[in-house]
């Protein structure tokens, strides 16, 4: 049980300390805190008791076959009294424990490769949800900061509608504005508070004013995974083997066609004499040679070589494009960092003075104050949807469990 529980700090220390980045003591105490949340969630928890429970199952198919049978036996014939105690064994000829013992390693692998599956599908959904709250909550931030501008801006023009420098157009236009700010700060918020929800269910002790993933947790790494890694994947892995578990029993089904004999050792009196005697029998598979069992149980490890190649085939393909998801929303996020460089958190100074020196009309000024705003959300946008097809590339190539070992 030690393993379990330790399993998902195992993981996400792999994935998160062993990356060569600044912060490294800051890196490892997030790294804690989150495998300590993962770790709490209930289907994390689930899966592990199933683990356990698959474990314990191949514990058992390790276990010898038969037990030894003792028998005993009296009756009374005239003044003589007879009683007879025998020991038997079933042997097991073909070796069927064997093949069991086979079945049970790949058990455990299974059992280990599904608890890994889970632990990496609570990971990248905990990520993820983080990188949505954080979005969204810059998003209102940016709306908030409008709605305040725009509230200043029509208190500004209705002084200067007073003074008889601006119209009552002006003051129309802000007030259309601002109506239509005030819808777009209440969906933001509504956002926020969903993506708050999301990220409480999967991190049971995050708080509203916790921060999401620091930054240097980012690896500005290229990844490398190739086929050899995808069979590392734990979805690939536990694929594989269910296929291996298949075909050792496929091959239980084999060796149990063949009879087992069983011998037996007995004595005791009759008759008034001491009498020994020796037992053998063995089952006649005449009737029914138990081929059909044998032949299904092939079929359906076939089957699972099937399924795992295909799963191997299309997880190839999703990381390809996992990975070409990520490298078009990077370029385009540098290429936005570039072009704004500060120029578009400046911009609002610069409008406002144009605004108030009579440059530009109040029409110009609020159209290119919902500009900057769009421009400033479209940067966010673009750093969300870099960081998800992130996670999603990891997720893809199994890199959050092995990339940085």
């Amino acid at each position: 049980m030690n393993i379990y529980r330790h399993s998902v700090r195992v993981l996400l220390c792999m994935a998160l300390l062993a990356v060569p980045l600044l912060g490294y003591t800051e890196t490892r105490i997030w790294a804690n805190w989150l495998s300590t949340q993962v770790s709490k969630h209930p289907d994390v928890q689930a899966a592990r008791e199933q683990s356990a429970a698959t474990q314990a199952d191949a514990e058992a198919s390790e276990q010898p076959l038969y037990n030894p049978e003792l028998s005993v036996g009296a009756d009374r014939t005239g003044s003589e009294e007879n009683f007879d105690v025998g020991l038997s064994q079933t042997i097991d000829w073909s070796d069927q424990r064997g093949a069991l013992e086979e079945k049970a390693s790949a058990m455990r692998i299974s059992a280990q490769a599904d608890l890994s599956e889970t632990i990496l599908e609570q990971v990248s959904e905990s990520l993820g949800a983080l990188v949505q709250w954080r979005a969204s909550k810059l998003v209102a931030e940016i709306a908030e900061t409008q709605q305040k501008r725009l509230d200043a801006l029509l208190k500004l023009v209705e002084q200067r509608q007073q003074a008889g420098d601006l119209g009552r157009v002006d003051a129309e236009l802000l007030f259309l504005s601002l109506s239509q700010q005030l819808s777009e700060v209440a969906q933001a918020k509504a956002t926020v508070d969903q993506a708050e929800v999301r990220v409480k269910e999967l991190l049971p002790d995050w708080v509203s004013g916790s921060e999401g993933i620091p930054e240097h947790v980012w690896p500005k790494l290229e990844t490398r995974a190739d086929d050899a890694d995808l069979l590392l994947h734990p979805s690939i892995a536990a694929a594989r083997a269910k296929w291996q578990v298949l075909k050792s029993e496929a091959e239980v089904a084999s060796r149990r066609a063949t009879a087992s004999p069983t011998v037996g050792l007995n004595g005791g009196r009759d008759g008034g004499e001491n009498v020994v005697g020796l037992t053998f029998s063995i089952p006649l598979n005449i009737r029914n040679n138990y081929s059909a069992e044998t032949r299904a149980a092939n079929r359906r490890a076939l089957e699972a070589e099937a399924r795992f190649k295909a799963l191997f085939r299309k997880q190839q393909y999703e990381l390809a494009g996992a990975r070409a998801a990520w490298k078009r929303y990077d370029e385009q996020l540098s290429r936005w960092n570039e072009l704004s460089q500060g120029r578009v958190k400046r911009s609002a100074d610069l409008l406002e003075q144009q605004w108030r020196v009579g440059d530009i009309s109040t029409s110009e000024y609020l159209q290119a104050l919902g500009q900057r705003a769009e421009s400033l959300k479209t940067g966010i946008e673009l750093e969300r949807q870099a960081q998800l097809s992130f996670i999603a590339l990891l997720r893809q190539s199994g890199e959050l469990t092995f990339l940085f070992q």
